[in-house]
């Protein structure tokens, strides 16, 4: 897969991670991101590992197993990775390729300049990711 800037942006937009980021602010994150592809049954993040990356799903699909057992399966669109990324903290979660997947990944260091950067992105990871947690906060209670 050789994708161009604006296929990644396009690729990128599609994550929840990035709701409102605007189109500028987006082919910021596109020119850093990379392209990843993993063979089925991969380890893509190891859990208890400091992460140094992200990544959202293009095509394929993952699993996340916390202790072993599957927690979650992901595909385009998902991303995973993001907490240890901006805690700096270890994994909580091991993400396996269920098939032949390919990735966008965004090194940590790139991802720390673009917010850096552009206060805009910021402001949409923030939401983003506080929006996860409000799911999984909800959904707990039911």
């Amino acid at each position: 897969m050789t994708l161009t800037r604006d296929r990644k942006a396009d690729l990128l937009s599609a994550a929840r991670l990035f709701d409102g980021v605007d189109p500028e602010g987006m082919d910021r994150i596109a020119a850093v991101a990379v392209e990843a592809e993993f063979p089925t049954d991969h380890v893509i993040a190891r859990q208890g590992d400091i992460g140094t990356g992200f990544f959202v799903v293009v095509a394929g699909g993952v699993r996340v197993v916390r202790d072993g057992q599957v927690i979650a399966r992901l595909g385009p669109g998902d991303f995973f990775g993001e907490l240890s990324v901006l805690d700096g903290q270890p994994r909580l979660a091991q993400v396996i390729a269920d098939e032949p997947t390919s990735c966008l990944a965004l090194a940590t260091w790139d991802f720390e300049a673009v917010l850096l950067e552009e206060p805009r992105v910021t402001l949409a990871i923030l939401r983003g990711v506080a929006r996860r947690l409000r799911d999984l906060t909800e959904a707990d209670r039911h």
